[in-house]
């Protein structure tokens, strides 16, 4: 695995204990929260918990949910990634899954679109993956904008604990047509 993912405006690294401040910051934010089906976080303590089982998906899958540092700033403002996804949803599991979660004041700035190309690129042609999978909440505009924009299709609806989802997938050959 590398160790950092360069973009132009991004750097991307694992997650690492001492990022739990702004970890916190993200996990606690409601509106960050919104869409995902789980309550805004409350303590650093649970955020330490994130980080903990994140660092563990890295050691028992290879691969997970990294770090989103903005060069200008140095700042954490997010997280983005790869997860291989050992839990069952919507019928699939053992796949690989595109995920991104930022901070609003970094929303609408193309940060998730730029991290989400660097993560399909790494995995599509250096971990050799087939596809990437991707959910999204039916009323997460952002959200879906990003995954279209990544070139990904919508193939399915499924309801989850949160509400109606889409279900999208992206193999290498579409990908690589999008990119220059």
């Amino acid at each position: 695995m590398e160790k950092y993912i360069e973009t132009p405006r991004l750097l991307l690294r694992e997650i690492v204990p001492e990022d739990v401040g702004r970890m916190f910051l993200l996990d606690s934010n409601a509106d960050v929260m919104k869409y995902i089906g789980v309550a805004p976080l409350t303590t650093h303590e649970q955020s330490e918990e994130v980080i903990k089982k994140v660092r563990s998906q890295y050691r028992e899958n290879g691969i997970g949910r990294w770090a989103v540092i903005e060069k200008k700033s140095g700042l954490l403002i997010g997280w983005s990634g790869l997860k291989f996804l050992t839990e069952e949803i919507n019928g699939y599991k053992n796949v690989y899954e595109i995920g991104y979660r930022f901070l609003p004041e970094f929303w609408g700035k193309g940060y998730a679109t730029e991290a989400g190309k660097a993560w399909l690129d790494y995995g599509f042609n250096n971990m050799k993956i087939p596809f990437v999978y991707a959910v999204s909440h039916s009323e997460n505009q952002s959200s879906i904008h990003t995954l279209e924009k990544l070139g990904f299709i919508k193939t399915e609806e499924f309801f989850d604990h949160d509400g109606l989802c889409y279900w999208y997938v992206l193999n290498k050959e579409d990908f690589n047509n999008l990119t220059p």
